[in-house]
């Protein structure tokens, strides 16, 4: 494609399979951001960050190395609704930033962008178009289970994000991951060749 590409955000539930679909459009030439890995390895990094969850949260979630323990940090924010629209204040701006930097510097590539907390956060208008990845909640459960998260800490993860009949109505389009890794790639092979 030539000029200005096109930027896609993809979301859905957690264990929905938005990584895959995203590695999927990455193979076929898009530039992929992943917004986890983002704050994973750059944002709670960064020492004023580590400094404002240490103040606000507590030293409970800093490990002896004196970086943030992500696992203390999810049991804390995933039980106490304050702390973690807390921390999605905090993180999220950071984030865009890291959006904008790197569409910025190529504007002419096709970018996908994973976002789990799209609609949550209310990101809609910073994307061309909006694919949300859709599965039944027991497959979510099975595949976070495989991930090491569970059935007990991911219901309640679940639940609190926006419910997926939510997101599908709101998505652009809407990709179906009950079935194979195969049927899931086909899917993506076709909605991308729009933007061949």
């Amino acid at each position: 494609m030539s000029g200005k590409g096109v930027v896609i955000g993809i979301t859905g539930g957690m264990g929905s399979g938005k990584t895959t679909a995203a590695g999927f459009f990455e193979a076929l030439g898009f530039l992929k951001l992943d917004s986890d890995q983002i704050i994973r390895d750059d944002v709670l990094l960064r020492p004023e960050i580590v400094a404002a969850i240490r103040e606000h949260i507590g030293e409970g979630v800093i490990n002896g190395r004196g970086a943030i323990s992500r696992p203390a940090l999810a049991k804390v924010v995933f039980s106490n609704d304050d702390a973690r629209i807390w921390l999605e204040d905090l993180l999220h701006p950071q984030v865009i930033q890291a959006w904008q930097d790197h569409t910025t510097a190529r504007p002419e590539a096709n970018w996908v962008i994973e976002t789990p907390l799209l609609y949550e956060r209310g990101l809609q208008k910073w994307f061309d178009f909006i694919v949300c990845v859709a599965s039944s909640g027991d497959l979510q459960v099975s595949r976070l289970e495989l991930r090491g998260v569970s059935k007990d800490h991911s219901r309640p993860r679940i639940a609190r994000q926006l419910p997926l009949a939510r997101k599908i109505a709101a998505a652009d389009f809407v990709l179906l991951n009950d079935g194979s890794r195969e049927f899931l790639k086909e899917q993506v092979v076709w909605l991308a060749g729009r933007w061949d």
